[in-house]
């Protein structure tokens, strides 16, 4: 059974603060003296208590630096939690930094099979893919060429064909992503809808107040790495639009 379970998960990054030394003191002996720039604790996410069972759409708002794609790559196994316990049963594909991997110097062709592997596939799951991600890209005879070539509508083109070409279980999502020119993000965001069917769970952060809630079946509102609040995906939206615009956040 494909489930996600977070029971008191907290994540904390250990930073280095920067000092600015005076240019005088500098000039006397800072150059020469051990960095005294002390350790900070940042917390990204705050005794987290999160339950969501096969057949579930979330979606995940909250404003900049709430912790969504934190969130989303604590659950992808990017970060491992500081403490509490995180359980993920099923197989997880995500749709989060889908630039990352691309070699410039290599042809299309190379980067569909690179970034193939880089997802665990077998050498015959990637000749039986590439056909595949090559016509949905529409990039034809590009493929042949270094990607460092491409303008930035085919590089996104090729980075989003290669990562959307996927059987996902858990579907991890970081915004509903566009791509290339207005045809081909018609066509994009049919294949993400299609996804987001084909999963078995899906969790999905988003800015969006109005199409995503749509498609979800709850909404957790996360702010300064907290879940504020969550349930029915319209109730949350309410409570979190009226937050936003009622200067409650700038007192906080």
């Amino acid at each position: 059974m494909v489930h996600i379970r977070l029971s008191n998960v907290n994540l904390t990054f250990r930073v280095r603060k920067h000092k600015r030394i005076p240019f005088k003191q500098f000039l006397i002996g800072g150059f020469f003296r051990r960095s005294v720039n002390p350790i900070m604790e940042v917390h990204a996410l705050k005794n987290i208590n999160l339950e969501i069972q096969e057949g579930e759409r979330i979606g995940v708002i909250g404003h900049n630096g709430a912790g969504k794609t934190t969130l989303l790559k604590l659950l992808a196994g990017i970060y491992p939690p500081t403490s509490g316990y995180l359980q993920v049963e099923g197989r997880v594909s995500t749709l989060l930094d889908i630039g990352v991997g691309i070699e410039s110097d290599a042809t299309g062709w190379a980067n569909i099979a690179y970034r193939s592997y880089l997802q665990g596939l077998t050498p015959k799951q990637v000749r039986e893919r590439r056909q595949r991600i090559a016509e949905f890209s529409e990039l034809g005879e590009f493929l042949n060429i270094p990607v460092r070539f491409y303008s930035s509508g085919m590089l996104v083109r090729l980075c989003f064909s290669i990562a959307t070409e996927i059987d996902p279980e858990i579907l991890l999502i970081d915004e509903i992503l566009s791509a290339g020119d207005l045809g081909f993000q018609e066509k994009a965001h049919r294949r993400i809808l299609e996804l987001i069917q084909q999963s078995r769970l899906l969790v999905i952060a988003t800015h969006d107040t109005v199409t995503v809630p749509k498609l979800c079946t709850r909404m957790i509102w996360l702010d300064h790495g907290e879940i504020v609040m969550q349930g029915d995906p319209q109730t949350v939206v309410e409570a979190y639009k009226e937050y936003m615009t009622s200067g409650q956040r700038t007192a906080a």
